[in-house]
């Protein structure tokens, strides 16, 4: 039987640290799992259009010597993503012609989404932001007041949503001073942060970290992004249950990806999972069509399939809402509604 790679890593203390020795060399990777490089024909042309990186504890719940494991899929680069698909975006939620001001995107009514880094800790291969133009388009530290002279403005916008990149890749300093500001808008109420760090870094659940998002005016929600129960272990549990624990709401979204969690007893084990770390299910994404990703695609009538049956076993508040997003509407869509 394969054994975990935890025994092959070192821990790193820090979360910082963790972050800054994440793996970004797919060799490296593949030989910490003793899995041979001819197993991912075109890792390294695939890496030039979209590099790898990977924290060292994501990868310690990897199955060492399982070229199918459903993390490792999430991560490593492979020539498929060379190849042209039809329907496939660089932009596949139309994020840049929604943006009034830099890092600041109104698509929906009452609600904006503020892009406040182009860092991640992890780079998921299916990522729809993975062509995005970070570099002209986020708000930086240096330009958040265009961003919240906007807010200020728009006394509809009950809720600013801090998604990137990822939000708690920031510095606590960093944090704490967007919240700030955004909770003396007078007319925002909520805030709601979009993080894959609590399942791929738990670390950086610090207690200072809890104390920042907890004591503050606003009602903060924390939407995680787990898409496999392997990847909420122990460790993910403990920081999920400390973020409840200060008045967090904790939901998760994730995204249907073909071999990786496209089966009926795949979503109910992580739906299960979830709960057990005091987390409910929110969305289930069909794939955004960006490019690189195609092979990833799940058919809807397979999809749909799939929350039939999760819907004959679980309650209903642990089956997640099949949605995907298109351009120009005004909310998300379910996909039984298209």
């Amino acid at each position: 039987m394969p054994k975990p790679a935890i025994n092959n890593l070192q821990h790193i203390p820090g979360w910082q640290q963790q972050l800054a020795q994440a793996v970004t060399d797919p060799a490296e990777l593949l030989e910490l799992l003793q899995i041979e490089p001819e197993q991912f024909p075109g890792f390294s042309e695939a890496c030039q259009h979209f590099s790898l990186k990977v924290p060292r504890d994501y990868i310690a719940k990897m199955t060492v010597g399982d070229i199918n494991d459903p993390l490792l899929k999430q991560v490593m680069a492979t020539a498929l993503e060379l190849e042209p698909a039809t329907g496939y975006h660089a932009d596949p939620t139309g994020d840049l012609d929604a943006m009034p001001v830099p890092g600041l995107l109104h698509k929906y009514q009452g609600r904006a989404l503020l892009i406040t880094t182009g860092a991640c800790a992890i780079h998921c291969r299916y990522c729809f932001r993975r062509h995005f133009p970070y570099a002209d388009n986020h708000s930086s530290h240096n330009n958040w007041h265009q961003a919240i002279q906007y807010l200020e403005q728009h006394t509809d916008i009950s809720e600013i949503i801090l998604s990137g990149g990822d939000p708690l890749v920031l510095s606590d300093h960093k944090l704490s001073e967007l919240i700030h500001q955004l909770s003396n808008i007078p007319h925002i109420r909520r805030l709601r942060i979009h993080s894959r760090l609590p399942i791929v870094l738990p670390e950086r659940i610090t207690n200072e970290l809890c104390h920042i998002l907890s004591q503050n005016r606003l009602r903060t929600s924390l939407v995680i992004h787990a898409n496999h129960a392997q990847e909420i272990t122990e460790a993910e549990t403990q920081v999920l249950n400390r973020l409840n624990d200060v008045g967090i709401t904790l939901l998760n979204q994730s995204v249907l990806l073909k071999d990786i969690n496209d089966s009926y007893q795949t979503l109910v084990d992580l739906s299960e999972r979830l709960y057990e770390a005091r987390v409910l299910p929110y969305y289930l994404h069909a794939l955004d069509p960006v490019q690189g990703a195609a092979h990833f695609d799940v058919k809807e009538s397979h999809a749909m399939m799939l929350i039939k049956q999760m819907r004959a076993v679980l309650p209903g508040y642990l089956v997640p809402r099949l949605v995907r997003e298109i351009p120009g509407k005004n909310s998300k869509i379910s996909v039984n509604e298209l």
